[in-house]
């Protein structure tokens, strides 16, 4: 397909209004002469400025179940087919997560995302966390998010009801690249568990993982898919290929690749959450300052097996750029 002649500014005005942007539209931001990044990225900024200002969301990540997941994601250090020497661990103490939630507020995290791995929760494992969820609502003003894989609609009614104010289930890659990265559950699989959260009437949060061989239209597949489920959260992974895992050794992005795909969420997702998330720092490298031209959300400290950037080093890209940490995020 022959890439489109746009005018950045005048597609972001146009969004601004309204508009909702082509696959085609979308396929050009991505494919675009790495010459435009900088045009591409002010377009985005007009939307991002629109929505959201200059500010900017802080989240951390919990990880109360590490490893031992009977699941076989090609990405994912703690899934059953991967040989990643990793901490694995069964769940953290009520105590553990409760502790968690006041790191989040030392470190600036208005929003606080308690992660356990593992195919879907059990009666005891979602009585576990909502006892976590209930004091930490209690005691302070932090957004939770949990993400504890696949939920049937009674464990979504259960978290709903204890506070839980959203619920994380990435759609990862595209349906069409799908069967190319797990083979234990499907991509619908996922589908149904975002539509079980909004049922419930938590905020969904979903996302993709960029850089496991999707081609750049299914790029473009995953950011509208998250438009048409109505995605609150947008988080973008960026693929860290960890050691011991299928994925290891695959290394497909640049950071200007990153930007377009990250501006090209923005164009296509307007008013949502666009969060810089996992293996943002090796892939975007010195250039992650530019994306929150785009993006407005990011994770501060470590992810879920692998290293993050100290939450001061965040607070200094934030600060220079002129921008402002939004504190609460409710």
């Amino acid at each position: 397909m022959e890439t489109l002649a746009i005018d950045w500014k005048v597609l972001a005005e146009s969004v601004i209004k309204g508009y909702k942007v082509t696959a085609e539209e979308a396929l050009s931001i991505v494919q675009a002469p790495d010459e435009e990044v900088l045009e591409i990225l002010n377009a985005a900024y007009l939307i991002r400025r629109h929505h959201y200002g200059n500010k900017v969301k802080l989240n951390m990540i919990i990880n109360t179940k590490s490893g031992l997941c009977p699941e076989d994601c090609g990405y994912c250090s703690q899934s059953i087919v991967s040989e990643a020497p990793i901490d694995k661990y069964a769940w953290l103490t009520k105590e553990k997560i409760v502790e968690g939630a006041q790191e989040s507020i030392r470190r600036k995290a208005g929003t606080y995302c308690i992660v356990a791995s593992g195919r879907r929760p059990t009666n005891r494992e979602i009585d576990h966390v909502i006892e976590a969820v209930k004091e930490i609502r209690g005691t302070t003003d932090l957004k939770i998010c949990c993400c504890l894989g696949f939920l049937n609609e009674e464990h979504a009614g259960k978290l709903a009801a204890a506070g839980v104010h959203r619920y994380n289930h990435n759609l990862n890659t595209s349906q069409e690249n799908y069967g190319k990265i797990t083979s234990t559950h499907t991509y619908e699989d996922r589908v149904d568990t975002v539509e079980a959260v909004k049922e419930a009437g938590m905020s969904p949060c979903s996302g993709a993982i960029f850089g496991m061989g999707e081609s750049e239209k299914e790029a473009v597949e995953i950011a509208l898919s998250l438009r048409g489920l109505d995605a609150d959260s947008i988080p973008c992974n960026f693929l860290n290929a960890i050691d011991g895992t299928p994925l290891e050794g695959t290394s497909e992005l640049t950071p200007t690749t990153c930007l377009k795909l990250i501006s090209m969420m923005r164009f296509v997702n307007p008013s949502k959450e666009i969060r810089l998330a996992g293996g943002r720092e090796i892939n975007l490298r010195s250039m992650q300052p530019m994306a929150l031209y785009a993006a407005n959300s990011i994770f501060v400290g470590d992810y879920l097996t692998t290293a993050g950037q100290e939450p001061t080093a965040d607070w200094g890209i934030i600060e220079d750029l002129g921008f402002e940490i939004e504190e609460c995020a409710l």
